[in-house]
């Protein structure tokens, strides 16, 4: 599906801040701090290896469900990270997207998202996509919702469950799908977005992944031979 900036899709669930911080005798705030320089290196990465749209999975709507210390904890370091982030995006030529639902979260962060989308919404580099409050599923339904029983497109359909989630570009699917941790599963993420995607699970915790990780990632995209359905002789053609 064709799109405002030019290179892949690349989701990525950054998962394993606590655990690395576990094994490190560390706090887990102190893992995701850990995770946050982490997702700053990856983002000027994807910049300089030509990705057009990078989706972080920062917050997922279960996350709700964690010790509410934790959960107070992160959506502080959310905001001073959209604080801190938005002079980079700028200078850097990358839009930053919030996806997800924004009526949970605290009135400070919801304010500071409005300003970091709209002082970087001349980028045109790399589109990044922050995920927080987001679940595929939730989506899917709200944007089945606001049809109200008309008949639609996949493209269409495409861009209504992304504007439902505050995305107002047109939809791309996902190219690559990099899950840190060990774990392999998608944990609701872009479940609509993800139908042709390609799957990397590694065992690298999110704070240990580095911008070689990404390159090798990408270069490994970029051999395999995607046909979509096609045989390999159409392809080749």
């Amino acid at each position: 599906m064709s799109g405002t900036f030019d290179g892949p899709h690349v989701a990525i669930i950054m998962d394993g801040n606590g655990r690395w911080a576990t094994g490190h005798g560390l706090s887990r705030s102190a893992g995701h701090e850990a995770g946050l320089r982490t997702a700053r290196n990856i983002v000027e990465a994807a910049v300089r290896e030509g990705v057009g749209t990078l989706t972080l999975y920062a917050f997922s709507s279960d996350n709700w469900k964690r010790p509410g210390a934790e959960v107070t904890a992160l959506m502080r370091l959310f905001r001073r990270a959209l604080v801190g982030e938005a002079k980079r995006c700028l200078e850097n030529g990358v839009r930053l997207t919030i996806l997800g639902r924004r009526d949970r979260l605290p009135s400070s962060l919801r304010h500071t998202v409005e300003q970091v989308e709209a002082i970087t919404s001349t980028g045109s580099r790399m589109h990044l996509r922050v995920a927080v409050d987001y679940s595929a599923r939730d989506a899917v339904l709200r944007a089945a919702e606001a049809m109200r029983g008309d008949t639609m497109s996949r493209d269409g359909f495409s861009d209504l469950l992304a504007r439902t989630d505050h995305d107002r570009l047109p939809a791309r699917d996902v190219d690559l799908v990099i899950r840190t941790g060990g774990e392999q599963r998608l944990s609701d993420f872009l479940l609509w977005e993800c139908a042709y995607a390609e799957l990397l699970f590694v065992k690298t915790m999110w704070p240990e992944f580095t911008a070689a990780d990404l390159a090798i990632a990408l270069e490994d995209l970029r051999s395999r031979n995607r046909r979509f359905g096609l045989a390999p002789e159409q392809v080749a053609s």
